[in-house]
């Protein structure tokens, strides 16, 4: 049988996800990004959901997003209360789920269009 790849839309997509590593369309991350649709940001610097800060709401709401979905790794882990709080008072939905979940739920909302930011945490 033969088989092609079809391109899931006009957004930057997840092709895999590892234990240590995210893969956006062909490029392999070992270090935590942030992801929209329209772009990778590499320089951020969380290592683990439960250190996130003020700081880091600020970083990624300037992004401007609808909704945040936070992939913490292997394991589903809440942030502090205090920066759930930091987005809801934005008007920013934020999920906390596994790398895996994360991307999927990714996948989903970039092709509906959705203004979403995927924050994987990678060790």
């Amino acid at each position: 049988m033969d088989l092609s790849f079809e391109h899931p839309g006009d957004y930057l997509f997840v092709r895999r996800v590892g234990a240590g590593t995210v893969t956006v369309v062909d490029r392999d991350f070992h270090k935590s990004i942030l992801l929209t649709p329209e772009q990778v940001v590499e320089d951020w610097e969380v290592t683990d959901a439960a250190r996130l800060t003020l700081a880091d709401v600020e970083k990624i709401a300037g992004l401007q997003p609808e909704v945040v979905l936070l992939g913490t790794g292997e394991r589903q882990v809440f942030p502090p209360a205090e920066v759930m709080a930091g987005f809801l008072r934005r008007g920013i939905g934020i999920e906390a789920m596994t790398n895996g979940s994360a991307a999927r739920t990714y996948s989903l909302l970039a092709g509906e269009g959705r203004k979403v930011v995927a924050a994987f945490i990678l060790p």
